[in-house]
C-alpha cells in the first residue's frame, strides 16, 4: 500500500481548508499512484522556506537511501516538460548525493497560486524549520496569500500567540536573527532579549549570552534591570544553569554620583537628560527633543563643546 506523500493526512484539515478539498485528496492506494522520476527532470521549489540543509543529516539521509531506498515518495508538480518538487528536496539531494538515477513521487496537480501556500504549509508542519525560516514562512503566507495571524494559525494548527512570538523574531537585528537561526542562541533567550526595545542594547545582550553561556533567566533578569535601572534582583547566579559562568552582578542600578552626573547634563543642555546605568559601569545617555529646533539647539552646544 502507498504511503501518504504528507499533503493528505499530513497537512490535514488545516490545508485542505486553504486550498481546497481537491488539493489535499488522498494519494491512490496503489503502486501505480506512484511514479518513478529521472533526478535529470526534476527542479527545486522556488518557494522553498527552507534555507539551511544540515550537511551532517543529508549524510544520514543518504545512508539511509542508500541501505534501505527513499520509504517516503517526493511529491512534484509538473511544469511543462519537467517537474518541481513540493515536498521532499532533502530526499532529492540526499537521492543526488549516492547517485540515483530516479527517484519514487508522487506527481500532482498544483497551481501557481497555491504552490507556495503547499510548500510553506508542508514544511510547517513537519516542524523541520529553524525559529527564523518558520517566521519567515508565516509572514509570508500572510502578505502573499492575503491570510490574517488568526486565519493563519488556524490553518497551520498553531496557538495565534505562537504565531505572533515568531513573527516578533523578524524585528530584531540581523545578527541576532542569523544567531538564532545557527543555534547560537534558543528561541527562548531571544523572546527575553525582545524585552529591551533599543536594537544596540538586544545586540550587546546577544552577544554577551553567546560568549558568557547565560541562560533565559540569567537575560530575563538582565532585560528587567535595563528597563528599570532602580532594580535590585536577586543574585540569580546560584539557579543559573551555567554555574560555571562568571556571575552576574548581585546590584545593578545607577550610582548616586551617576544621578547626580545626569542632572547636571540636564542643565547643561536645557532639557531632561535621562542617565542609566549599571553597576559594572555600562549604560546609555538619552537627550530627548520634542522639535527640530530643540535638536539643532542640542547639536549647536556639542559643536560648541567639541570647539572648546
Amino acid at each position: 500500500m502507498a504511503k501518504n506523500s504528507g499533503l493528505g493526512r499530513g497537512l490535514g484539515k488545516g490545508l485542505g481548508a486553504l486550498l481546497g478539498d481537491d488539493a489535499v485528496e488522498k494519494e491512490p492506494q496503489t503502486a501505480a499512484a506512484i511514479d518513478e522520476i529521472s533526478l535529470d527532470v526534476i527542479d527545486v521549489n522556488p518557494w522553498q522556506p527552507r534555507t539551511e540543509f544540515d550537511e551532517g543529516e543529508l549524510e544520514e539521509l543518504a545512508t539511509s537511501i542508500l541501505n534501505y531506498g527513499i520509504i517516503t515518495p517526493l511529491t512534484l508538480r509538473k511544469v511543462d516538460d519537467r517537474y518541481q518538487i513540493i515536498a521532499g528536496e532533502r530526499r532529492f539531494r540526499a537521492a543526488k548525493m549516492v547517485g540515483l538515477d530516479k527517484v519514487p513521487a508522487y506527481v500532482r496537480d498544483v497551481s501557481d497560486d497555491k504552490m507556495l501556500a503547499v510548500a510553506l504549509i508542508e514544511n510547517i508542519q513537519r516542524q523541520d524549520l529553524n525559529p527564523i525560516e518558520e517566521a519567515l514562512s508565516y509572514q509570508r503566507l500572510i502578505n502573499e496569500c492575503n491570510l490574517t495571524q488568526e486565519t493563519l494559525a488556524d490553518q497551520v494548527g498553531k496557538k495565534r500567540s505562537t504565531v505572533t512570538n515568531y513573527l516578533r523574531l523578524l524585528k530584531l537585528p540581523q545578527d541576532i536573527q542569523v544567531g538564532l537561526r545557527d543555534k547560537l542562541i534558543t528561541m527562548g533567550h531571544a523572546r527575553a532579549i525582545m524585552g529591551v526595545e533599543d536594537e544596540e542594547t538586544q545586540l550587546m545582550l546577544f552577544h554577551e549570552t553567546v560568549e558568557q553561556g547565560y541562560s533565559v533567566r540569567r537575560i530575563e533578569e538582565m532585560v528587567r534591570a535595563y528597563n528599570d535601572p532602580d532594580y535590585s534582583p536577586a543574585d540569580a547566579a546560584a539557579e543559573d544553569d551555567k554555574a560555571s559562568k562568571p556571575a552576574p552582578p548581585k546590584k545593578m542600578q545607577t550610582p548616586e554620583e551617576y544621578k547626580a552626573l545626569g542632572s547636571q547634563l540636564s542643565s547643561y543642555f536645557g532639557t531632561k537628560v535621562s542617565l542609566a546605568c549599571n553597576a559594572q559601569g555600562k549604560g546609555k545617555i538619552t537627550i530627548p527633543f520634542a522639535t527640530p529646533e530643540e535638536l539643532e539647539k542640542i547639536m549647536e552646544i556639542l559643536d560648541t563643546a567639541r570647539q572648546n
